[in-house]
């Protein structure tokens, strides 16, 4: 059995990846996109939030798709509200406002897709633009 697959095929091993700590008990994990591949044309990973913490209302450049791995989430999109539970998932327009946050007492984890290789985040309250996971891509906060 082979240990790791042939180039351009990738392996993730998460406990292996650099976690990007987003600030205020949130982190994120990547998994796939232009940092370990020259021909994939997503951008994945996996984000951690801590109780009660959550990202700012943003929005992307690309499409977007979520899906609840562990916790209770509540998802913002375009001003509307919804609880999530694991197993449940979201897709999001480029352009639409939306954000997600942990409302339960433990780890609330997602797993997200965008649809692009050259992903930017803009936050809605200052129209601010960044290149995702940069040095600015941060704001990790508690909720309340």
């Amino acid at each position: 059995m082979c240990t790791e697959p042939t180039a351009p095929n990738l392996l993730i091993h998460p406990d292996e990846v650099e976690r990007f700590d987003r600030g205020g008990g949130v982190a994120t994990i990547p998994y796939v996109g232009r940092w370990n591949s020259e021909t994939a044309v997503i951008t994945t990973g996996q984000t951690v939030f801590q109780p009660g913490t959550g990202l700012p209302l943003h929005s992307h450049n690309v499409e977007e798709s979520v899906l609840i791995l562990e916790g209770e989430a509540t998802a913002e999109i375009d001003g509307e509200f919804f609880d999530l539970e694991p197993g449940q998932a979201t897709w999001v327009p480029a352009g639409i406002p939306h954000r997600f946050f942990n409302r339960g007492a433990g780890v609330m984890r997602i797993y997200w897709v965008y649809g692009g290789r050259d992903v930017t985040r803009t936050i809605t309250a200052t129209g601010e633009t960044f290149e995702h996971l940069s040095e600015h891509d941060k704001g990790g906060a508690p909720t309340s």
